[in-house]
């Protein structure tokens, strides 16, 4: 820790992929900076992922700024573990200022000008914050989750980590995007009876015409495009193609969205199954269909358009429709929430630093004066709170103090 009497350049509030990239800029610019983690670093991806996951990313582009996959296999998909490490090794390359175990409580305004870091270790003063903590770390639940019957347990896709940790009994899986989708496929996997809720989410296959679906859209521009606010995240497989038809070819019973718990304690089920279904396969023609178009204009030479099998699997609808599920009739023994998340910024006490719900105020990760915010998942392109956009992120927080220091 510095000496309390010392004003430092900035403050990294973090210590996961963003805040380090972060460190990693504010380098290389000469800024007098501290990094701090609350545990140790990347504890949220240790935490908050199953055990068999990987990354949607593929390895090429899972890298921290400056570095260069030079792998065996650039396609590929990096496991939690290799992730983290590969992570921690550029901390350590870099030899980044990074305070483990330092949590910080508040931050907020002083009588100088500048900011009060309250940390569990005393108070450091600096001229500029950085909240790199995520806004993907406090997950959300509907509010009819308080009206489930009291038999069932209750989980987030965050805690989830393998299918024999679950009660015995089926599993309910809400929501389709990533997360829902890759742990609904992992409980089928082994053995376990599974229901999937869906809602209005796309799909993207894993690869096509001879490259990972990931590198196309970058190319094409699409991943820097705009989130839709009326859609959640594509339906992605980390290592295949992933549709609503090949997860019902393992057997999971597929339902649309949960809109309300009845006074019998019974789900009401939406009657949107077919219309999600049908989006998540427009979705995907649009992006295959843009990708060809592209080739085109380029004239790029890469192999024919081939029929994913999982593209092809036609969805399996259930028979009779289903419009109402009584969880203990269907031997429900578990509810796996996976509908998004959200952050807690209640450290941040600065005027205007977040908005009314406590979320990041902030564009292009420029807030209030001297606050800035890294690593976020937002509106702003497809490709926010990923990897893929820490480079240039890292460099226009730290581009920007340079310029006020």
């Amino acid at each position: 820790m510095p000496d309390l009497r010392e004003v430092l350049d900035a403050v990294v509030v973090g210590g996961g992929f963003a805040g380090l990239a972060v460190s990693g800029a504010m380098k290389a610019a000469g800024l007098h900076h501290l990094v701090f983690e609350k545990s140790r670093p990347c504890q949220t991806w240790m935490t908050q992922r199953w055990n068999s996951f990987r990354m949607n990313t593929p390895n090429v582009v899972t890298v921290m700024p400056s570095e260069v996959y030079s792998g065996p296999d650039p396609e590929g998909a990096m496991t939690r573990d290799d992730f983290v490490a590969s992570v921690l090794a550029y901390a350590e390359r870099q030899a980044l200022p990074l305070e483990s175990g330092v949590a910080v409580s508040s931050v907020e305004p002083d009588d100088r000008g500048c900011f009060a870091v309250h940390t569990s270790r005393g108070v450091v003063r600096t001229r500029n914050v950085v909240a790199t903590t995520g806004n993907l770390n406090v997950p959300k639940r509907p509010a009819l989750a308080a009206r489930l019957p009291a038999t069932v347990t209750q989980i987030d896709g965050s805690d989830y980590r393998s299918a024999g940790d679950l009660r015995p009994g089926a599993v309910l899986v809400v929501g389709c995007g990533n997360s829902g989708g890759q742990i609904a496929e992992d409980l089928a996997l082994a053995g376990r009876q599974v229901f999937l809720a869906t809602g209005r989410n796309g799909r993207v296959p894993r690869r096509y015409r001879g490259r990972d679906i990931i590198l196309w859209l970058l190319e094409t521009g699409r991943y820097d495009q705009p989130r839709s606010v009326q859609s959640g995240r594509p339906l992605l497989g980390a290592t295949h193609t992933l549709s609503l038809g090949s997860l019902s070819a393992l057997g999971i019973t597929l339902l649309g969205r949960i809109a309300e718990v009845t006074a019998a304690g019974t789900l009401a089920i939406a009657d949107d199954l077919a219309t999600n279904a049908a989006y998540a396969d427009t979705v995907s023609a649009d992006i295959r269909r843009e990708i060809d178009d592209y080739i085109a204009r380029q004239g790029i030479d890469a192999e024919p358009a081939a029929v994913d099998p999982a593209e092809s699997m036609p969805t399996r609808f259930p028979t009779p429709p289903i419009h109402e599920l009584d969880l203990a009739a269907g031997g429900i023994a578990t509810v796996i929430w996976s509908v998004g998340f959200t952050g807690d910024y209640r450290w941040l006490r600065v005027l205007g630093a977040t908005d009314a719900a406590g979320q990041p105020a902030q564009s292009r990760c420029l807030s209030v004066p001297g606050v800035y915010f890294a690593g976020l998942d937002s509106l702003e392109a497809l490709k926010s709170g990923t990897i893929m956009v820490a480079a240039a992120e890292s460099r226009r927080i730290a581009d920007h103090i340079a310029a006020q220091v």
